[in-house]
């Protein structure tokens, strides 16, 4: 498909009326683009999408890995979000749920094809295994968003993401400068072989590579579960004990899971953690005064693949890799030479909720045990 490039100007005027930025003006007034985008040394590569200009209103196909953890939940609320504010546009949202099955999702995403969807957006359940249908759906001329994980190959229209190796450059300097260079790390990343983790590891270790005394223990995969992750920090307690300096985790879910362990292992000193998206790992982190780092992956980016998708229908240009505006969180003292905040934890954290809300849905008082909003389908 044709891509062209665009300046940065553009770039923001078409970011500005879109959802993804909303968000960030409700918290800071920032209305702008990603900030990853103005840090960026290179011009964002835009998708000329005339050729999918068409009326509607449209059928659409969101094939989803799952709804297996509170962050995809509260995706998937998003997206059934925008649907409800965009119902004029749509004649129908058709939901695939695989539960994190790749073949199932392949099979679903190639039924979408077969029901003639207008636009197909898909969460990958890995990259690999849904590269060859997607390509497929993209070939035969349906646009194709992607969010919160991509393909290998870049047979899409869009990717709709916040920057994966953004939080993973940043939360490993914040923890490294935390620790005055010098110290053991554990890593807790989520699921082998999904994009956001393999990204996040990536760009982690890049930076521990960078200071010889800094060494990683171990690293341990916890599926992005609040109780692996308690499992699995639990299990290095026993293995290391206090010779544990830091614990590195990709999200939030495992975060909390981390800290319950720790807790329960009787540590009252809790060392640096990082955090991403759950409520229960910022509140654990501020009721046990514990040293945090977070960085969302806001699941609002579900409803901003489908209002970009609606541009698409439009012939509206998008960018090829759409990435959210993230604010940092960081308990109050704890900013580093190198890191700031933009807000503090004990302000961000929600300590009336549960610990299982997730807090960037985009959705005004999100609570997953109740949201239900009509859409068409």
């Amino acid at each position: 498909m044709f891509k062209k490039v665009l300046n940065l100007a553009l770039v923001a005027g078409l970011a500005t009326a879109t959802a993804g930025f909303a968000q960030d003006a409700d918290k800071t007034g920032y209305k702008g683009a990603p900030r990853t985008m103005l840090w960026s040394t290179s011009l964002a590569t835009m998708m000329d999408t005339t050729q999918y200009k068409k009326d509607g209103p449209y059928t659409i196909g969101f094939s989803n890995a799952s709804i297996s953890n509170s962050w995809r939940v509260g995706m998937l609320a998003s997206i059934q979000q925008a649907a409800h504010d965009n119902a004029d546009q749509i004649k129908q949202l058709i939901i695939t749920d695989a539960n994190d099955d790749p073949a199932k999702q392949v099979s679903d995403v190639q039924d979408l094809i077969s029901r003639g969807v207008d636009l197909l957006i898909v969460s990958a359940a890995t990259a690999e295994a849904l590269d060859a249908i997607v390509t497929q759906a993209y070939e035969q001329g349906i646009p194709v968003v992607l969010v919160d994980r991509r393909i290998t190959s870049e047979n899409f229209t869009t990717f709709i993401t916040a920057s994966d190796m953004v939080y993973g450059h940043m939360s490993a300097q914040w923890m490294v400068e935390k620790l005055g260079g010098k110290g053991n790390i554990v890593m807790l990343p989520g699921m082998a072989g999904v994009s956001v983790a393999v990204n996040r590891i990536a760009a982690a270790q890049e930076v521990f590579a960078n200071y010889p005394d800094i060494k990683v223990l171990d690293m341990q995969y916890t599926d992005w579960s609040p109780a692996k992750g308690k499992q699995v920090m639990a299990a290095l307690i026993q293995q290391y004990g206090d010779q544990i300096d830091g614990v590195w985790n990709d999200h939030g879910l495992q975060g909390s899971g981390a800290i319950e362990a720790m807790v329960e292992a009787g540590w009252t000193d809790l060392p640096p953690i990082t955090c991403a998206d759950l409520n229960g790992c910022v509140k654990l982190a501020v009721q046990n005064k514990q040293p945090a780092f977070n960085y969302d992956y806001p699941p609002a980016m579900g409803g901003v693949a489908l209002e970009v998708g609606l541009d698409i229908l439009a012939g509206k240009p998008v960018p090829h890799q759409y990435e959210m505006s993230v604010d940092v969180a960081i308990t109050k003292g704890d900013e580093t030479v190198s890191v700031k905040a933009d807000k503090w934890v004990e302000d961000y954290a929600r300590l009336d909720k549960p610990n299982d809300l997730i807090l960037s849905t985009g959705i005004p008082d999100y609570d997953p045990t109740t949201f239900s909003v009509e859409y068409p389908q």
